[in-house]
């Protein structure tokens, strides 16, 4: 089960987010709350309220915190305010302060080891006939192929 949390509009720039989270995507959700206070960038105290959002989300269904993981941490770029800052002899030079969207999604960690796929090796008979001049040969071949299976039953063969 997925438990999501987004923080939309927030003027910071993407840029400055994104080595944050390059630092927190490694560690479980309880492990980065106790380390992001402790980084000196403005982006974290952010990522911290995003992130309590996300593990509240997922103990008011009632999944046990210490047992959560990221699946993905987004840092997207949202609208920006063109603001200008005037120069000499009238001009103006553009100012553009950019926005960002941050979303968070948890998952268990039991969901993920379930959902993983499952490899089996199975043997496929293949009749072959091969055409000579004076008969016709028919042979069985036996040929191992590797049958990738999902959760949902669907088989997809792999040679």
């Amino acid at each position: 089960m997925e438990f999501k949390s987004e923080q939309k509009y927030l003027i910071l720039s993407p840029r400055k987010i994104r080595p944050v989270v390059e630092v927190i995507k490694k560690m479980t959700p309880m492990k980065a709350i106790e380390n992001l206070p402790f980084i000196k960038k403005r982006a974290s105290e952010f990522l911290l309220k995003v992130i309590k959002s996300a593990v509240a989300n997922a103990n008011q269904k009632g999944v046990d915190a210490q047992s959560l993981i990221f699946k993905e941490i987004q840092i997207g770029e949202g609208p920006r305010l063109k603001r200008g800052q005037p120069v000499s002899r009238g001009r103006w030079h553009p100012i553009k302060k950019r926005m960002s969207h941050i979303r968070v999604v948890l998952t268990n960690q039991k969901v993920i080891l379930a959902t993983k796929k499952v490899s089996e090796v199975k043997e496929v008979k293949k009749t072959v006939k091969t055409v000579t001049k004076s008969s016709v040969k028919t042979v069985e071949k036996v040929k191992a192929v590797k049958v990738v299976k999902e959760k949902k039953g669907k088989d997809v063969t792999k040679s």
